[in-house]
């Protein structure tokens, strides 16, 4: 893995620093991509030269081409995108707002084909690669209040699984991570929770399929906390 370059969206905090830290770590680097240039900014001077901050908005295609094209001038190619970015908003749907609806499926699956659609690319001029979709078990299992959050996590899914296809013979493998509760401040929760799954473990995760040799598709890697409090 060392002088790869990845792309990593929603890098500011939480999961996707986590993984941005891992694989500077393993000679990997990183595009760092996030609306907070601040926490970028933090973030890029501590990983050193192997890391570059390249503020941006994933619902915004030319944000996610510019990243790409500074990665090929910087780094000289493109070989892993993990698709982070994501954003909760919890409610009844009779309360959900029409435009909190639109900013969840814009960032949670819009965002993920815009990213996708800007790195294929790259990809392709580096003869390959691999995308890592960092999804939920809440695409698999739908909560009351979360019929946006489900919904964008269910298509991750479904787009995962497609994209799958449509690329696999272009040697670019398709991943999908789906964590469980993890400890971060992700919807406004608390992070004093010893049972729930750390970020890094996540990170772990997507160094786990990145590592798999190049004739295997990891397809779904499912994370669930271990001892989760008895109900």
């Amino acid at each position: 893995m060392n002088d790869k370059v990845a792309l990593v969206t929603g890098a500011s905090e939480g999961i996707g620093r986590e993984i941005a830290r891992l694989l500077v770590s393993e000679g990997v680097k990183v595009g760092l991509l996030a609306r907070n240039r601040v926490r970028l900014e933090a973030l890029a001077t501590e990983l050193g030269e192997r890391a570059v901050a390249l503020s941006g908005d994933v619902t915004q295609f030319a944000d996610l081409e510019q990243a790409v094209a500074r990665l090929e001038e910087r780094f000289g190619g493109l070989d892993y995108l993990i698709n982070n970015a994501g954003i909760g908003v919890f409610k009844p749907v009779q309360d959900m707002g029409i435009e909190e609806w639109r900013a969840v499926l814009e960032t949670n699956l819009t965002g993920l084909f815009l990213a996708t659609k800007a790195a294929v690319p790259a990809m392709q001029r580096r003869g390959g690669g691999h995308i890592v979709n960092i999804g939920s078990l809440a695409g698999k299992n739908a909560f009351a209040g979360g019929s946006a959050y489900n919904a964008s996590k269910f298509g991750l899914i479904g787009f995962s699984e497609a994209i799958m296809q449509d690329l696999r013979y272009l040697g670019i493998r398709v991943s999908t991570v789906l964590p469980g509760s993890v400890n971060t401040a992700f919807g406004g929760n608390s992070t004093d929770a010893a049972w729930k799954i750390q970020p890094e473990d996540v990170a772990q995760a997507v160094l786990y399929v990145l590592r798999s040799n190049p004739r295997v598709m990891p397809g779904q890697l499912e994370l669930r906390p271990a001892q989760p409090p008895r109900k």
